[in-house]
């Protein structure tokens, strides 16, 4: 209970609570709308959905100098690609929650002469851009992991003996593509950290590309995307040690 509270008193928690509800709920709506009997029900849902997310910009007032303080940090990073990976992540995610901002004070009636659609759009680019680079790092640091794996010993007569235990899936997929893949998962098992946050930017990816047009999707993809990326959210928050750090 006292981890739940703890959760629960943070902002982050909160959002990450009003995301996964936010699209939990797109999902539902999905699911429903060809439904007859549950069109009340999805009429609520879709109030609870719009109300969660004007919740969350609320939440994401102060993101935009937390992410600039990220950027600051990850700049004297001694490895040079992780350098310039997080902080072109962080720097593009501060001006997604610039452009957040603006939308949600327009929202508000504290702004009205923007063009709504351009913001939205600029807010999009920036999220894509941002889990680019968070990919691009994931990746680097897969690649490096795989790199290590490779020299270990005691991973090498692990891979013999799983090539020798099946040799028909081998020759069949191919020798060192099934080493390949063997390779990955065992660096990501040992890794849960990395594998956790990699699946969540793929499946956070999946918003943007829906909205700047670049892989059509429907909202069904896009509510399921995001609901599994906000419980990922969730659970790396409160099992710190599941947390990719840098």
């Amino acid at each position: 209970m006292d981890a739940v509270i703890q959760f629960t008193s943070k902002s982050q928690g909160r959002d990450r609570i009003f995301r996964a509800t936010q699209y939990a709920c797109a999902l539902s709506i999905y699911l429903l709308r060809n439904n007859p009997e549950r069109k009340d029900l999805v009429a609520k849902l879709k109030s609870l959905e719009t109300n969660m997310s004007a919740g969350r910009k609320l939440f994401r007032l102060g993101n935009t100098i937390n992410s600039l303080e990220a950027a600051r940090r990850t700049m004297k990073l001694s490895d040079r690609v992780l350098s310039m990976c997080l902080s072109a992540a962080n720097i593009n995610r501060a001006l997604y929650f610039i452009c957040d901002n603006v939308l949600w004070a327009r929202s508000v009636g504290l702004i009205r002469d923007i063009d709504k659609e351009r913001w939205s759009l600029n807010s999009s680019r920036c999220y894509f851009l941002s889990l680019v680079m968070s990919l691009t790092r994931d990746f680097y640091v897969v690649v490096q992991l795989m790199a290590q794996r490779a020299r270990d010993e005691h991973f090498r007569e692990k891979m013999e003996v799983h090539l020798d235990e099946s040799p028909d899936v081998a020759e069949a997929v191919v020798p060192q593509l099934d080493a390949f893949i063997f390779l990955l998962l065992d660096s990501l098992k040992s890794h849960p950290a990395v594998a956790l946050d990699t699946l969540k930017n793929v499946c956070d990816l999946f918003i943007p590309l829906d909205r700047l047009g670049i892989y059509q999707s429907n909202a069904g993809v896009v509510g399921f995307c995001g609901l599994m990326s906000s419980l990922i959210g969730i659970v790396t928050m409160v099992q710190p040690k599941l947390t990719l750090k840098p």
